[in-house]
């Protein structure tokens, strides 16, 4: 069952990517999506999730804990590239993971691009969310969808709940 996010979000859906499964991913996603088109058998994915982290907490330190974290099922990961985005009131960094993991009973190399957003809570604005967007590809498919993940990025914005 997905999780909710700590700071509610919108965003649009690249076209051709479908909604995933409930259950069908880790039990911390809010929300999964997948390729139409696996490469040998792996489809590529694009996960959000989130939480609220101990306000002292940098972006840099949440993507260091994320690359352990996925390290510990996948062996060793690589932080391929890492960078600072956004501005003061809208904090993000980017990074990407580079890794070997087995999927089904296949050992593939994967990319993993990530997305940090720091979003303040609605309810108390000093508080601080983080959302990570993560899209997760085999290295062959990587670049061919990182277009669409970027466009995914760019649509995600707070949502109010407003009907417009």
């Amino acid at each position: 069952m997905p999780v909710e996010l700590p700071v509610p979000i919108a965003f649009r859906l690249p076209e051709g990517w479908l909604p995933a499964r409930p259950g069908s991913f880790d039990p911390g996603v809010a929300f999964a999506a997948v390729h139409p088109q696996p490469d040998a058998g792996f489809a590529a994915n694009i996960t959000v999730d989130g939480g609220f982290p101990a306000q002292t907490a940098t972006l840099a330190e949440l993507a260091d804990l994320s690359a352990q974290r996925l390290g510990v099922i996948a062996g060793s990961v690589v932080v391929a590239d890492r960078r600072e985005a956004g501005s003061e009131d809208a904090p993000a960094l980017t990074q990407r993971l580079t890794f070997t993991a087995v999927t089904g009973d296949t050992r593939r190399e994967l990319v993993q691009s990530q997305v940090y957003l720091s979003l303040p809570d609605t309810r108390d604005p000093q508080k601080r969310a983080v959302v990570r967007l993560a899209l997760t590809a085999t290295t062959a498919q990587h670049d061919s969808v990182v277009g669409d993940f970027r466009d995914f990025v760019r649509s995600v914005r707070p949502d109010a709940g407003e009907e417009g």
